[in-house]
């Protein structure tokens, strides 16, 4: 077998021919889904629970966090603008609302993994308890030194379909 390598490099290398050498697919790893897991959690619960420092923390240090209806108005880029937006969501909506995700999805990329989650905002204020809304979110993340961190996250609402012609 090792006769046939060496001719096999011997022939290689005598016709000038190039080797490609095809890198591994990126993996997301058991324990990686879980810190992943965590990280959907622990945002969920510091924007919840009013946390905006706890909040950012969960975002890469140049991360952003968009609103994909709002246009321009709705980027937040880098640790005070998220600061910003979760101070001002918890002293309005977030006082009395909470996030519930489901059907968390993660595939590994070659810069860490992305994320799809479908969000339902519950109301909790409202009696009985109402939906405030529903979303998706489409995220990148990113393995950093401090664990798994948002580097973009996008929400985007829920459109319901035109109404069938009657």
């Amino acid at each position: 077998m090792t006769r046939r390598m060496l001719a096999l490099a011997a022939l290689v290398a005598s016709s000038g021919a190039w080797i490609v050498v095809q890198q591994r697919s990126p993996t997301v790893t058991a324990q990686d889904f879980v810190d992943i897991q965590d990280l959907y959690a622990r945002y969920n619960w510091a924007l919840d629970s009013g946390d905006a420092e706890g909040w950012a923390a969960t975002f890469t240090p140049d991360g952003v966090f968009r609103i994909v209806d709002q246009g321009e108005a709705g980027n937040n880029v880098g640790h005070d603008a998220i600061v910003k937006f979760a101070k001002g969501f918890s002293a309005g909506l977030g006082a009395h609302v909470k996030h519930w995700n489901t059907n968390l999805m993660i595939t590994p990329t070659t810069q860490g993994a992305s994320g799809r989650v479908y969000l339902v905002l519950v109301d909790f204020g409202a009696r009985p308890a109402s939906i405030v809304t529903s979303a998706a979110y489409t995220d990148e993340l990113a393995r950093t030194a401090q664990g798994w961190r948002f580097r973009s996250r996008a929400v985007k609402g829920d459109v319901a379909p035109p109404a069938k012609p009657q």
